[in-house]
């Protein structure tokens, strides 16, 4: 067991330069080995909606879903924060805000994320004042992104936008950002001019942190995003241990002999006496 990371610990590690390294997660096995591995944020995205329950897009995670998956992952939890996102229409108004993320809080987050700057101010600062720690996310925001550019900030009037949305989120009390798909010029003014950490996912190098969806870390895809490093290539050996698995049902190879459980001789015949009386009695 390491160091427990706490909701203040952020900040901290944001003044002493320390990278924070954040990954999704959806269930309990995954977050043990996260956990085990140093992860220091162990993040419950919404992101499950299209890598593990087939959804469209992250609009049709509701809050069921998030609380069944943070309960999962905090079984798996022990030393990391525990991120959730609220999910898409959880936080129209700060007492929805309020309302669900002391649901999500009760299920063990420990923090929840939403998407948003300005527009979202007066659920920061709701959430807050109830005692409930707040990262944001600004840049791209897949909730309610519109179109088809993968990037955002690299005009220059999104860019102040990002800046003034950020400044936002800190003054409301947020405890961190999460910058999506901006250019990392923009990610580094934003990282220089909050006192709270920003969390980069497609906004280069400079941000106080990292965040990664395991699926695109393991490779379950062929073609993941730009910003992704793929660090395993799990799509290929799952599918050839299923292909392994079938060829051996159907050609007898398994199960083996090693794989069988076996019964004393004295029990054996002790059982088939009892068959044969049974069998008997049922002729009679």
């Amino acid at each position: 067991m390491g160091m427990r990371i706490q909701v203040e610990s952020l900040i901290k590690m944001k003044q002493l330069k320390l990278p924070i390294v954040v990954m999704t997660c959806y269930d309990c096995p995954t977050a043990k080995l996260q956990d085990a591995a140093g992860i220091d944020v162990v993040f419950v995205g919404d992101s499950v909606g299209q890598n593990v329950l087939g959804y469209v897009g992250p609009q049709q995670v509701t809050m069921s879903d998030m609380l069944h998956h943070t309960r999962a992952v905090n079984r798996g939890v022990q030393d990391a924060l525990l991120m959730v996102d609220l999910p898409y229409g959880s936080y129209q108004t700060p007492e929805m805000a309020v309302e669900n993320g002391l649901l999500l809080v009760d299920a063990g987050a420990e923090v929840v994320k939403l998407e948003g700057g300005r527009e979202v101010r007066d659920q920061v600062i709701a959430l807050v004042g109830a005692g409930i720690g707040v990262v944001g996310h600004i840049g791209y925001t897949p909730q309610t992104r519109i179109g088809e550019r993968p990037l955002y900030g690299d005009r220059a009037d999104e860019a102040v936008l990002v800046l003034e949305d950020a400044l936002a989120l800190e003054t409301a009390g947020a405890l961190g950002v999460v910058l999506e798909c901006i250019p990392e010029r923009v990610a580094e003014v934003v990282t220089t001019h909050l006192s709270i950490p920003t969390i980069g996912i497609g906004a280069g190098r400079v941000c106080d942190g990292q965040v990664l969806v395991v699926n695109d870390l393991l490779g379950f895809y062929e073609a993941p995003f730009r910003f992704v490093r793929q660090y395993a290539n799990i799509r290929d050996i799952m599918k050839g241990a299923f292909v392994a698995y079938a060829a051996d049902v159907r050609s007898g190879q398994f199960p083996a002999e090693e794989h069988r459980f076996l019964m004393k001789n004295k029990e054996l015949r002790a059982f088939r006496e009892q068959i044969e009386s049974l069998a008997q009695g049922s002729n009679d």
